[in-house]
């Protein structure tokens, strides 16, 4: 099953638990028992060996964290509209724009992970990344070789037979600087 996990749709979600109780949920997530440590564990670690294969550009690792269909929203970033897409088509447009020539970091922490009755997860995190390209850095193409962005990440967990797995990712940009030449360029 997958779902689209927006921030709106978080709100609409967390405005059926009382108040008190839903920004207990979103800002500390479940709480961490013996029943929960492992799995919380194994969502940290995936969303985190996700930014470091993207940054490797190692992109079967990365692939291999998700499921087939996949939500995703990064409408914050680049416009458009929340779509549901093979996780092949997420991971080739990653790397069709992170190539060799531009070097990418990706950095995460604060997670907080909230389990629903059905079986499943969120991963809430805060997440920083920039991108850097050389050929930004001449006059015509803005004259800056870095840009940066900072933003809180939704991954959305579905557990299956292969162990723990990401059905939609919703990435909400809170600020970015630097030139946008580097981020919308692909290396070459």
């Amino acid at each position: 099953m997958t779902r689209t996990i927006t921030a709106p749709i978080l709100a609409t979600l967390l405005a059926t638990v009382p108040p008190l109780q839903a920004e207990t949920r979103a800002f500390s997530g479940t709480p961490i028992t013996v029943e929960t440590l492992v799995d919380q564990a194994e969502m940290v670690r995936i969303a985190d060996a996700l930014d470091a294969a993207v940054d490797a550009k190692d992109w079967t690792l990365a692939r291999s964290f998700f499921i087939e269909t996949i939500d995703v929203d990064f409408t914050s970033l680049v416009g458009g509209e929340p779509a549901t897409i093979p996780a092949d088509a997420l991971i080739s447009g990653w790397s069709s724009n992170l190539t060799e020539e531009k070097t990418s970091f990706h950095l995460r922490g604060n997670h907080r992970v909230i389990f629903e009755e059905d079986g499943s997860a969120t991963l809430l995190s805060h997440g920083y990344a920039w991108n850097q390209l050389q050929r930004g850095a001449l006059p015509e193409n803005g004259g800056e070789a870095l840009w940066e962005v900072w933003g809180t990440y939704l991954h959305s967990f579905v557990e299956t037979g292969e162990g723990w797995k990401i059905d939609a990712m919703t990435f909400t940009a809170t600020a970015e600087r630097g030139n946008s030449f580097v981020r919308d360029t692909p290396g070459s």
